[in-house]
């Protein structure tokens, strides 16, 4: 088995938000990954006092944890679980109706001899390949599909948070793991998993570098530094986002890749 890690943040003056591990059994047969992109959220009040990278370690532990040590859930349960616990942490300190309370998008994969599981929650991807090369994309493309003005203010996009018609993502709300895009794989027809937080994947989406099976390409070729190391390259040559419009000039990327 292989496996390659690689995360910076977008900034050198902001801590990186995403959050990722793997992990496997001591007998080695099997495992789960876990990456999780941490919301930024606009100037102001969230009604949290930790902070958003203080969230995904919180729930990125709990989700690494569960979903290795509890196989009998669904990762639809581990999610949920994951998230309820995170809650119980900080819900005497901080409010958790607040629509910005401290929250992240979710990839979840979960393999054995027999079966690879997989979800996804908002705008981070999964990409799954075949032992012939072909890889699929696992994609929650809601926010895909909100017309871009109702995204511009900042009270626009709240009503749309965590709300039917809306997007979802992981914050303190454990019925929202229902929302997420799940499925499950015969180990047999998987070879790799890399999973992307949307920091990553603009080397696809945004910069047109190439479609998903050359990322993933890339990534076993030349290591997940050198696919982050290439977003930074495209984010340096269109430093105002004239050529390739973005939300931020550069964002945390994470790149996590294991062979089965």
């Amino acid at each position: 088995m292989r496996i390659e890690l690689a995360t910076a943040p977008g900034t050198p003056v902001r801590p990186n938000e995403d959050w990722t591990t793997v992990s496997v059994p001591a007998g080695g047969e099997g495992g789960a990954l876990v990456v999780l992109d941490g919301v930024t959220p606009p100037a102001g009040d969230d009604g949290c006092v930790h902070g958003v990278p203080w969230f995904t370690a919180r729930l990125g532990g709990a989700l690494a944890e569960l979903s290795g040590s509890r196989r009998e859930l669904t990762l639809t349960e581990v999610l949920s679980a994951s998230i309820a616990r995170t809650a119980e942490a900080h819900r005497d300190t901080c409010d958790l109706s607040h629509v910005r309370t401290p929250q992240a998008t979710v990839v979840l994969a979960r393999w054995d001899r027999d079966t690879v599981e997989h979800l996804v929650l908002s705008d981070s991807t999964l990409l799954l390949e075949t032992p012939d090369g072909d890889v699929r994309a696992v994609l929650d493309d809601r926010l895909d599909h909100i017309p871009r003005e109702r995204l511009r203010t900042v009270t626009s996009a709240d009503a749309l948070r965590n709300a039917e018609g809306g997007f979802f993502t992981a914050a303190a709300d454990p019925a929202v793991a229902a929302k997420a895009v799940t499925g499950r794989t015969p180990a047999s027809e998987v070879r790799s998993l890399l999973a992307l937080t949307d920091g990553a994947t603009r080397w696809v989406e945004i910069f047109r570098e190439g479609d998903w099976a050359d990322c993933l390409t890339l990534v076993r070729k030349s290591g997940a530094q050198e696919l982050i190391d290439r977003v930074r390259a495209a984010e340096a040559a269109d430093p105002e986002g004239l050529r390739f419009r973005r939300g931020k000039r550069n964002d945390d990327a994470t790149v996590t890749y294991v062979e089965l």
